[in-house]
Formats: C-alpha cells, structure tokens, sequence
C-alpha cells in the first residue's frame, strides 16, 4: 500500500474518531457561564432576527449566525425549543471541519505529516473538549486555519480562488474573535522570519505576488467581515464597534485577577495535573513531540531528514514552527489567560509533533525500533483518548479536570428542578413572579436554564422590585437584606411568610453558593402535591 493511501486512511479514520469522541451526550454538562451568554444572545437572534454586536460585552458575531443553521434545520423559531445539543454541535461540526482543512496542506507536507496531525487534533483532550463548548475559540483556530493553508496553496499556485478562500477566512477569522490579531501578527512576522532567514521561499521560481490578488483578498476579508458586524448590512455602525474592542479588552485583560495567571500556566496544563488520589492528566507526548519536531526543522540532521521526503516545504515548516512559537510566546507573555486561549498554538505544536513522528520513523532504521516506536505512539494515543473521555463524560464539571474552568456546578440541576417543582402547582405556572439577585449580576448561567419563564427579575441589589415575587433566588451575602427588605412589602396586613426553597447547600460555582426562598402558601401546596396518599389496608 502506498503511504500516500495509508495517510487517506488515517485521516478518515481520525475524522471517525473525532465524531465519535464530540458528538455523543453533548447535553451531558452544564452550561458553562460563557455559553449561557452567548446562547441567550443567540436566542435575540433566533426569534427577532436581531444581532447587535457589542464590543463591550461579547465576541464576534460568527458563532451566532452559524447556529442559525442546525435551528433552522430542527424547525426551532423560539429559544425555548433550542437545548444544548442544537448550540453544541456548531463547535462540533468546527472541530471536525479542522481536521479536514488539514488536507489542503497535503502539498506542502505530505499526506504523513498531515494524517498523523490528524490523528492527535481528534484524540487531543483540550481540543475535544473545547469542541463541544459554545465558544468562539474552535471556530477561530478552524479559521486560522484556513489562512494558512488556502494562503499557502496560493503561494504554490497563484490561483485566484486560493487568494479569494485566505481572504474569506481572514474575515471569518475577524468576525469572530478579537484575539484574531495574535495569530494575524503571529502569521505575519512568521512569514518574514521565513523570508529573511531562507534563501528558497515560498515564492521562489515563481512570479512576484499579483498586487490586484491581495487587494482582492482583502476586499473579499473585509466584505466577510463587514457582513457579519453589520448583521448582514443592517446594522452598518457594527463594522466601526468591531474596530474599538481593544480598550476595552485590554482594559479588562489588565483588572481581572480571576483571569491572572503566571507565564507557564498553559505549559502546566498540557504538561501535568495530578490532584492526590486522582487522575493524572498529560499531553506530555504532544509537547514534547513538538520540541522534537521543532529541532528536526531547525538543525541540519533535521532538514537532511525531511529534504529525502516527497510533497514536503520546507520554508512551510519553518512558518509553521515561527507562527507557533511566535504564538506561544505571546500569549503566555499576556497576564489576562483562559485555558482554552492555548488551543492557537496548542494547534501549531500538534502539526510539529507529526512532524516529529515521521522523522523519528525515518530516522529508526531497523524494523524491531520502528515496532517499538510504533506501539509507544500508540499507547500515547490511547492514552490521549482515554483522557479525552474522561474529560467529556465522567468529569465535565469536575475540577480535577485541568479544562474545567470557572465551570458552573451540577448543582445547577437542583435548583431549576425546585423552580420547575414549585411552577407545577403555582397558579400561575411559568408567569409566577420570580426574582433572582446576585451581587455584579453574577447569576449566570440561570437566564439559560430560566429561559422558558416568562416574569424573571434579574437585579444585583435588593430593591423594592422583589415586592410581590413568589420565589427568590438569591447570594447568602444578600441573605439579611433580603429579609428585611421582605419584612417591609408589601403594606401590613398583606404579607406572605417566605420559607427556604432548597433543603441542601448548592452552588452555582464551586463556592458560589445560592439560596432560595418562596411564599409559604407555595410551599404549603407543594408539600401536599407531594404527599403521597396512604394505600395501606
């Protein structure tokens, strides 16, 4: 079998893999409090046709708009009718189609190279389970992505629609996150780095670049971009906000100590996290692969190697080695960091890593250390497949999973299944007065799980608004105000007794705690309605 079909087979099989890893309980965690807000956001979308980019508050718009799809397909017109399902499987379908965007570089790498990329991108945990949370990040590496190697193809070919495709993902890269200008700036001084420190570019034998073939794709960047800021050319001041997002990340970037972290915080998330008596969680293979490849492309013995390949670049290896370390270096440098920030150039160390393995192949001559070496990868792999379902379904919300990050808890459960308890027998169902009231508004992911009932209050303070609520959720720290402020209204002679609504403690967040409280005429019939009737003789 040629290995050119031996690397066909292995990315079809990755793709298999991956869907199998993404798509199964996708409802199985909790909505994590970032999903709750863009699936809210979405929900304006769906049922008014209305997208409002704010630069203050949200991402790009792109996420949004391509959930209309998997909506519109299910026939669902109201956010009530959209689950977690529906909102997960857009990361899902992006996390695949990355992989398969892996085979436009087949030219430039080798169909080794690229199946065997493909192969850690599905089994790799943080990227499978990103894959299934209702962020932005999956679709912008998906993009970025599609600049490299639709920019690459170009570089190979000067084809028009290679030129037009970088510049469609350079918009969709734009409209749908802010730090979309790390990995631009990353590409960019990776490509002058190549240029300047090798004599064969990618441009070398070829005619210089059509100057009306980068105006074009940048036309064709800003229309993408421009369409989706501007909710489709309805809402043109959109296109101005998506240029002003940066004081106000950078000013959140340097003030948010939740989200400060030390330089190596993502090197110690891919490297090791072991809690006593717990699972110890690693992609030590694909990092230190990483390095190994990184040091084939950069050493003389390296390059020897790879120059005997067939269908290889190597001034591409080399963009694909800056534009990862360039990358890695600045987002460690930022203070302001989230784990799932890392997947950028978590991407790019996956790409050296197969790089590694088909040199380290090629260098092992005999047939008993290419077995060796052979069933030592394949153990990592298992491993990483192992972890990745942990990840996904026996700890999605379990802090001792390195990925889990200001998660909402289980406990989120309990308290919607109270609420619903006390809808069923209130008299007015899901019209009954609800307010729920935490300091800094710090209630999310609730307005998902409440997203059905229609008179919520949701304050940060106690204000005479709870006057007449029939249940009130609220932060223990509010907890003496409340009553007091309850014990106020309504007038005398008009008032109702409130009685705690939960029976345990329960947290939104791990030490978050809520509490609730309703009318004691509520309690009252939902204690009967639970009661059940004596049948003995």
């Amino acid at each position: 079998m040629k290995s050119s079909d031996t690397g066909l087979i292995l990315i079809l099989s990755a793709i298999l893999l991956a869907l199998c890893l993404r798509l199964p309980e996708l409802e199985l965690r909790p909505m994590h409090t970032d999903e709750a807000v863009h699936a809210v956001k979405f929900g304006r979308l769906l049922e008014f046709h209305e997208y409002i980019y704010d630069y203050n508050e949200y991402h790009g718009p792109t996420l949004n708009y391509f959930n209309l799809i998997p909506a519109w397909l299910a026939g669902t017109q109201k956010i009530t009718e959209v689950n977690e399902f529906l909102l997960r499987i857009v990361p899902v379908f992006f996390g695949v189609l990355l992989i398969v965007l892996h085979l436009w570089l087949i030219p430039g790498l080798g169909s080794r190279i690229v199946a065997f990329s493909a192969v850690l991108l599905a089994v790799s945990p943080a990227f499978v389970y990103y894959s299934r949370y209702y962020i932005q990040e999956i679709l912008l590496v998906c993009f970025t992505c599609g600049i490299i190697a639709a920019g690459y193809r170009y570089l190979r070919s000067r084809k028009l629609s290679w030129i037009l495709l970088t510049g469609m993902f350079i918009g969709l890269a734009h409209a749908t996150k802010e730090t979309c200008v790390i990995a631009f700036g990353s590409m960019i001084l990776a490509l002058l780095l190549v240029c300047f420190t090798n004599k064969k570019s990618f441009t070398a034998g070829r005619p210089k670049i059509n100057i009306l073939h980068l105006f074009l794709m940048l036309a064709a960047a800003v229309l993408v971009s421009a369409a989706f800021y501007s909710s489709f050319f309805t809402h043109i001041p959109g296109v101005l906000d998506s240029l002003r997002f940066w004081s106000t990340y950078l000013d959140r970037a340097g003030q948010n100590d939740f989200h400060i972290h030390p330089w190596y915080y993502y090197f110690q998330l891919l490297l090791y996290n072991h809690e006593s008596g717990r699972l110890l969680w690693t992609e030590g293979l694909i990092v230190v692969l990483a390095l190994i490849g990184l040091l084939a492309i950069f050493t003389q013995r390296g390059k020897a190697i790879l120059s005997v390949q067939t269908s290889l670049s190597l001034p591409l290896l080399r963009f694909l080695a800056f534009y990862t370390l360039i990358m890695a270096i600045l987002y460690s440098a930022i203070p302001y960091k989230t784990p799932w920030c890392m997947l950028g150039f978590l991407h790019g160390f996956i790409l050296l890593a197969a790089v590694a393995i088909v040199v380290l192949f090629t260098m092992l001559k005999a047939i008993p250390w290419k077995i060796i070496f052979g069933i030592f990868l394949l153990a990592g792999i298992v491993h990483l497949i192992w972890q990745g379902y942990q990840a996904d379904y026996k700890y999605p919300a379990d802090t001792a999973n390195p990925y889990v990050y200001g998660h909402t808890s289980p406990d989120i459960y309990p308290i919607v299944d109270h609420i619903e308890a006390v809808a069923q027998i209130a008299p007015q169902g899901r019209d009954m007065n609800i307010a729920v009231i935490c300091p800094a508004h710090d209630y999310w992911p609730l307005p998902w799980y409440l997203r059905s009932f229609s008179r919520v209050r949701w304050l940060d303070r106690v204000t005479d608004q709870i006057a007449g609520c029939d249940l009130v959720i609220a932060s223990p720290a509010l907890e003496d105000e409340l009553i007091e402020k309850l014990y106020q209204l309504p007038p005398p002679g008009q008032k109702n007794l409130y009685v705690p609504l939960f029976d345990s403690y329960l947290e939104l967040r791990p030490a978050v705690e809520l509490r609730g409280y309703v009318t004691n005429d509520l309690q009252q019939l939902l204690n009967a309605s639970q009661q059940k009737p004596d049948t003995t003789p």
